[in-house]
């Protein structure tokens, strides 16, 4: 059972939600626990309501109220959790294409783990928002094989929910030639089957994979590639194989490789909050013996850390 951290807030009431933000923004100095306890504890939908409700009571836009008041990386959760899911990911998107570096582990992040439906309106978002068309942006500032792997996955023609048994040996077939050749064409298959075939399939795939070569898909994967591009073909098959562990992962990367990559936590727990948050969390205690929880509170502090815990929504014994 796929389950988030954040649900509908059951008495919930925008007008008292917008009337409370109001007096802890309008105030001499701002009640931070008052936003935290509000917008961590509604839903999006719920959120965008508030917003509204807010827009009617004060002629003010609440994110721009937020910015203004806010700072830092307690500023950037509080506002990502006022976009909706597409538009964050657009917003994401944007600022990894188009920041001085091209941030390519966010690239991956999202366009490895979305469903069709989710690239779709990411697009949307993305081209309401900024004006421009996310592939061409994709084709204007990466290369080589991993912008191609990156243009595939934008596209969201993955099959849905479409298995076929028969054909799973020679796609396997295709990605062990793929990991033994490594020629451009070779590539080209490799992730065209990567990136349009279905979840269901692909786990056929993989397993005839290991039949044939004796070796995990990862692993071969490894050996043979290096760079981006090996790390979206993995990232593609861990999300494939299990996405709260591929996301469990990444957060434990972004505390403990990066001195606490504030951008990747930040990013990962709104994104993943009303989908697989909780399940996101039990795979990292799994893991790594340590609850995301406990790990969140040793490296972040202050507003920024009570607001992160909020979202991850720990209980006493994840100390």
């Amino acid at each position: 059972q796929i389950q988030g951290t954040i649900f509908p807030s059951p008495n919930f009431n925008p007008i008292m939600d917008a009337q409370l933000l109001g007096g802890a923004l309008q105030g001499i100095s701002c009640e931070k626990d008052v936003l935290i306890d509000i917008l961590t504890q509604r839903c999006n939908s719920q959120r965008l309501m508030i917003a509204e409700a807010y827009r009617d009571m004060y002629g003010r836009d609440l994110i721009t109220d937020l910015k203004e008041n806010l700072s830092h990386h307690f500023k950037e959760v509080m506002v990502g959790l006022m976009y909706p899911p597409a538009s964050y990911d657009a917003h994401e998107l944007w600022h990894a294409l188009k920041g001085a570096d091209t941030e390519e582990k966010c690239l991956i992040d999202i366009l490895a783990s979305r469903s069709n439906m989710e690239i779709f309106q990411i697009k949307e978002a993305y081209l309401m928002q900024y004006n421009n068309d996310l592939q061409q942006d994709i084709d204007s500032e990466t290369s080589g094989h991993f912008r191609d792997t990156l243009m595939n996955l934008a596209q969201g023609t993955r099959m849905e929910g479409y298995a076929d048994p028969s054909t799973a040996a020679q796609d396997a077939m295709i990605l062990w030639e793929a990991c033994q050749q490594k020629t451009g064409e070779h590539k080209n298959m490799l992730q065209m089957i990567l990136c349009n075939k279905s979840y269901q399939q692909l786990w056929m795939v993989f397993q005839e994979f290991q039949n044939i070569s004796g070796q995990d898909i990862v692993d071969a994967i490894n050996e043979c590639y290096d760079g981006y591009f090996q790390e979206l073909l993995v990232a593609i098959v861990l999300c494939v194989r299990d996405k709260p562990s591929y996301f469990a992962d990444r957060l434990y990367n972004a505390i403990h490789d990066f001195g606490f990559h504030n951008k990747t936590v930040i990013r990962i727990l709104i994104t993943r909050s009303e989908i697989d948050l909780m399940n996101i969390r039990q795979r990292y205690k799994e893991r790594y013996g340590k609850s995301l929880f406990h790990d969140i509170k040793h490296f972040a502090s202050g507003h920024y850390e009570s607001a992160l815990l909020a979202i991850c929504a720990g209980d006493a014994e994840d100390y």
